[in-house]
C-alpha cells in the first residue's frame, strides 16, 4: 500500500436500510488499497458499530476515514442526544436502544465495546444534547 486517501460518508438517523454502507464502502477501499485481511475486518467492525450508532440515536452524522501506510483513522461525529455516561456505555450489554431497536436485531450493548476491542486507541467525547464524537485507530504496521 502506497497511497493515503481519505473521504467522507454522511450517515443519516433512522435509515436502517442503509445502515452497513458506509462500513461496507470503507471496507472496498480498503481491499482495493491491499490492507491485510486482519485489518480490513477489525476496520470494518468499527465502523460498521460507529454507524450503526449513528442511525440509532442521531439525527444525522458523518464518518470521515484518513488512511495512511501507517495507520487508518476514522472520526464518526453525530447530531444526537449524547452519551451522559461514557464508561457505563463502554460497558458490555449496557444500551439504551428502545424496544423497537432492538427487535430489529440492533441495540444490544456492543457498540462501543466492539469498537474498542477492534481498533489500537479509541476517544469518546460526548456533549448531552449536541452529539458525540469518535476517533479510533487502527495501526497499520505493528513492531512485537
Amino acid at each position: 500500500m502506497n497511497r493515503n486517501t481519505e473521504g467522507v460518508f454522511f450517515l443519516t438517523g433512522k435509515d436502517f436500510a442503509k445502515a452497513g454502507v458506509a462500513s461496507s464502502n470503507l471496507k472496498a477501499i480498503l481491499e482495493g488499497m491491499g490492507v491485510q485481511p486482519d485489518i480490513i475486518r477489525r476496520a470494518a467492525i468499527a465502523a460498521f458499530e460507529a454507524e450503526v450508532n449513528v442511525i440509532i440515536y442521531a439525527v444525522a452524522g458523518m464518518m470521515h476515514y484518513s488512511i495512511t501506510s501507517e495507520m487508518i483513522k476514522i472520526i464518526v461525529q453525530d447530531m444526537g442526544p449524547g452519551i451522559p455516561d461514557i464508561a457505563l456505555a463502554m460497558t458490555e450489554g449496557y444500551s439504551t436502544a428502545p424496544d423497537y431497536i432492538r427487535e430489529m436485531g440492533f441495540g444490544s450493548g456492543m457498540g462501543l465495546p466492539n469498537i474498542k476491542k477492534s481498533t489500537d486507541k479509541l476517544t469518546v467525547n460526548s456533549v448531552v444534547g449536541e452529539g458525540t464524537t469518535l476517533e479510533f485507530i487502527i495501526n497499520l504496521n505493528k513492531t512485537a
